[in-house]
């Protein structure tokens, strides 16, 4: 196997999670009974100004949501990008697969620590391995 055809794969993987994280983050509502939705309702309600503007906790929430689903979407470009240049430069395909498996790494810890959902971690993994695989055989 090649390392343009494992960072096609890969970067597919970044797509889905894309996708997945933005689908899920979009259309969420409260769903485990009256204290959640008390929650989601303060987080909504509470406004402070932060960097010269109004904004609510739910607007930091819903925001750092998008973001991540987001930086899916750009991890997914990269490696596609990045598998249409790796003929030839390995030691590229090398360094850029080494910064994004410790980022994927570093994000699984996060997600078992903060967060303990399942899925995101998977994704996480299959990424962190595919680009292993890629930076082995670039």
């Amino acid at each position: 196997m090649t390392s343009t055809l494992l960072l096609r794969i890969v970067s597919a993987i970044a797509l889905l999670q894309f996708v997945g994280h933005g689908t899920m983050f979009v259309r969420a509502r409260p769903t485990h009974g009256p204290d959640e939705g008390a929650v989601v309702d303060a987080m909504r309600s509470h406004a402070f100004t932060f960097a010269l503007a109004p904004r609510t906790y739910w607007d930091m929430y819903f925001g750092y949501g998008l973001e991540a689903a987001f930086i899916c979407l750009v991890e997914a470009v990269l490696f596609w990008l990045l598998a249409g240049a790796a003929p030839g430069n390995g030691g590229l395909v090398r360094s850029i697969a080494a910064l994004f498996v410790i980022a994927n790494v570093a994000h699984i810890l996060l997600l078992v620590r903060y967060f303990a959902f399942p899925v995101p971690i998977v994704f996480d993994g299959l990424i962190a391995a595919g680009l292993v695989a890629a930076a082995l055989v670039a």
